[in-house]
């Protein structure tokens, strides 16, 4: 047989998802040689003992025989009102389930919100560092990701007016995430008027991708985009897998607001690639109505006393006890950004002392680079695990850094 060679398409090449990349699937063979790993690389509720409400899988219960068949492909009519009704409350009185689209999870829908836009060399203004599936649905679609930077000297707020300046005219859209992920950033009303506006002027879509929207601490305030988006088309994305503990049901959406006229070919354009993967999951489409109509049991994760206020709290007190860490207090989302101090440790490196403190310490961490980074001077956890669980990581985290600065420079 004649040897031959299967290579992969030249758009991953620049496509990066460190979240389940290499150290990733070194922390599997670990695990599989009979290692006890601590994994604070995904924000997964379920792997850390977080429930679905019971009342969503009721629901789904119930209704498993309607949900043996093919819907339509934007959803089923009681979950796209629901979502419209949460609009509604939020003050967008002229959204309808047409403007709704149910797909598999949030991940679906980016990919599928970008696909219907971009043509090749296209421009997509994404935060940095981002969520970056952002990025790489960007690329993979033929369009090229823009980083905007969001510094940590500014709280990770990034500046309007410098990401105005990135502005081309193969520009077509500005990504969004409030509140954020990586960073657990809030961003205030001024700073997403001012963004609104922006993207008003120049056309731009604007995708908002909110899924840690009700997960906010201390005095911070989540302002949903779409009430300051009137000019231009406003996506807001959203779904089941963060607020409501429910991410194997893979349900997400998006609902389209401001103006629309002027986007009826680009909502056909999606709709049409809705039609062509035929529907999003059925029976998890049947829990929406009751999640977002219920008892939002959130609030009592993230206040005073919640379990997730707790697991923030022991991260920012390991930090603060820390020679080498620093950390922007993080006020939303299920995530820290944590640095590492230049006049501390000058070498360090994020993705080598990631591997370094799975080989050593058994704990997995994303390099902050994975997060379309142009530093190598951060790296993510989760603040799922209960508080003492992170307290041992963190102990783990300090020991390998010290033994790193110990290490003779090769």
């Amino acid at each position: 047989m004649t040897n031959y060679t299967i290579t992969p398409a030249t758009a991953l090449a620049d496509v990066r998802y460190e979240i389940r990349g290499p150290i990733a699937r070194r922390a599997h063979e670990l695990e599989r040689m009979g290692y006890d790993l601590i994994a604070l690389n995904i924000g997964n509720p379920g792997a850390f003992g977080f429930r679905t409400p019971e009342t969503m899988r009721l629901a789904m219960i119930e209704n498993v025989r309607a949900a043996e068949g093919y819907v339509h492909q934007k959803g089923i009519f009681p979950a796209r009102e629901a979502i419209v009704m949460q609009q509604q409350e939020r003050g967008l009185r002229d959204v309808t389930d047409d403007d709704v689209f149910i797909g598999n999870g949030v991940s679906e829908l980016i990919d599928l919100t970008l696909r219907a836009l971009l043509n090749d060399g296209d421009e997509v203004l994404v935060p940095s560092p981002d969520y970056p599936l952002w990025t790489a649905a960007t690329i993979l679609n033929g369009g090229r990701a823009v980083h905007y930077p969001c510094r940590a000297e500014h709280g990770w707020i990034p500046d309007p007016a410098e990401i105005e300046t990135l502005i081309t005219p193969r520009t077509r859209a500005i990504v969004v995430i409030n509140p954020n992920n990586p960073t657990g950033a809030v961003y205030g009303r001024e700073v997403l008027a001012r963004i609104a506006r922006l993207a008003e002027r120049h056309r731009l879509l604007v995708l908002a991708d909110e899924i840690y929207d009700q997960m906010t601490y201390d005095e911070a305030t989540f302002i949903p985009m779409a009430t300051l988006v009137h000019d231009t088309l406003c996506a807001t994305l959203s779904g089941l897998s963060k607020i409501y503990r429910a991410c194997g049901f893979r349900i997400g959406w998006a609902s389209f607001s401001g103006e629309r006229k002027g986007a009826a070919d680009y909502l056909q354009a999606l709709e049409l690639l809705s039609s062509l993967r035929l529907c999003a999951n059925v029976p998890g489409q049947w829990a929406v109505q009751t999640a977002l109509g219920g008892y939002q049991s959130i609030r009592d994760l993230v206040a005073p006393g919640g379990r997730l206020h707790a697991s923030r709290a022991a991260i920012l007190d390991a930090v603060s006890r820390s020679r080498f860490l620093e950390l922007k207090r993080p006020m939303g989302a299920m995530y820290a950004f944590v640095g590492v101090k230049p006049e501390a440790y000058p070498q360090f490196d994020d993705h080598a002392f990631a591997l370094d403190l799975l080989e050593h310490q058994h704990v997995v961490i994303a390099p902050g680079v994975s997060f379309n980074t142009p530093y190598r001077s951060h790296f993510r956890v989760t603040l799922l695990p209960e508080p003492p669980v992170l307290l041992e990581v963190f102990r783990r985290i300090e020991t390998e850094l010290q033994a790193a600065v110990a290490r003779p420079v090769v």
